[in-house]
């Protein structure tokens, strides 16, 4: 399917980019677009190895499925920034532990929409489900038939945002948005956040966010402080915010934790 017949059928800008495609197109993936690409490409050139990056991030919720599930006992998620489908998907991880584990998967690019079926195979004991909905509006997802039906909230949930906050801007108020969801979810729920940083390498970081908002794309890297205030009044998980790579990382320490620009955490609720 090419650039111009896609958005036709899909209801799709292919004008504007968004991360859940430039996410697409540096794991290797066909559904995206020039706009994306042109992103994705000038990001590439600020930090060439950001594809790496994209990969750690997705190993990261494997750890952080196979950690919660097999140790945490969560058998219910809440996935919001879900992205384009990538085998193994979140609910793959957690039921081949676990079958009868519940995922609802949130995300506001209408592509991830297309995408949703996929999403939707589950085991025979467990269900995913998918929601069409913006991490702005939080309540709306909490409302949604879809989550209400899925997920039990008087039982422990977790909450994962991966790569996904930095997509909002101060004045978008994500420290609430977060808040209200967390504060939805009972005592022993969990949050899993990974977000960039630019603690590590702050000139090509700072060049990259120049690249994203001259692409139309909001680009917002925190620093371990900030990162840290989404967790507040929750506890943290060894080894707490630590580098994407060095969070259980399964093969042992990396040689440089600091090769992927991002921050990653996990916390559970008292």
């Amino acid at each position: 399917m090419t650039d111009q017949q896609q958005p036709a059928s899909a209801g799709i800008d292919a004008t504007v980019p968004h991360s859940a495609r430039i996410y697409d197109y540096w794991l290797g993936g066909k559904d995206n677009f020039a706009a994306d690409r042109a992103v994705a490409e000038a990001l590439v050139a600020a930090i060439p190895t950001i594809r790496a990056m994209a990969a750690e991030n997705r190993s990261f919720v494997h750890r952080v499925a196979r950690y919660l599930v097999g140790q945490a006992g969560v058998r219910q998620f809440l996935d919001i920034g879900t992205g384009i489908p990538t085998r193994p998907n979140l609910h793959e991880v957690a039921q081949q532990i676990a079958p009868e584990t519940r995922v609802v998967y949130v995300d506001n690019d209408p592509i991830v929409l297309v995408h949703a079926r996929a999403l939707m195979v589950s085991t025979d004991e467990g269900r995913s489900e998918y929601i069409h909905a913006d991490l702005r509006e939080p309540e709306k997802i909490l409302q949604d038939p879809a989550l209400t039906g899925t997920l039990d909230l008087d039982q422990p949930v977790a909450l994962t945002l991966i790569a996904i906050l930095m997509l909002l801007k101060d004045a978008d108020d994500p420290f609430g948005k977060v808040r209200v969801l967390m504060d939805a979810l009972p005592s022993g729920s969990y949050v899993a956040i990974t977000h960039p940083t630019g603690d590590f390498d702050p000139e090509a970081m700072a060049t990259a966010v120049a690249s994203a908002n001259h692409g139309g794309m909001t680009l917002v890297p925190r620093s371990r402080d900030e990162v840290a205030r989404f967790f507040d009044g929750w506890e943290l998980i060894e080894p707490g915010i630590a580098p994407v790579m060095a969070w259980q990382p399964d093969n042992g320490a990396p040689s440089d934790p600091h090769a992927a620009y991002y921050w990653a955490g996990v916390a559970r609720k008292p």
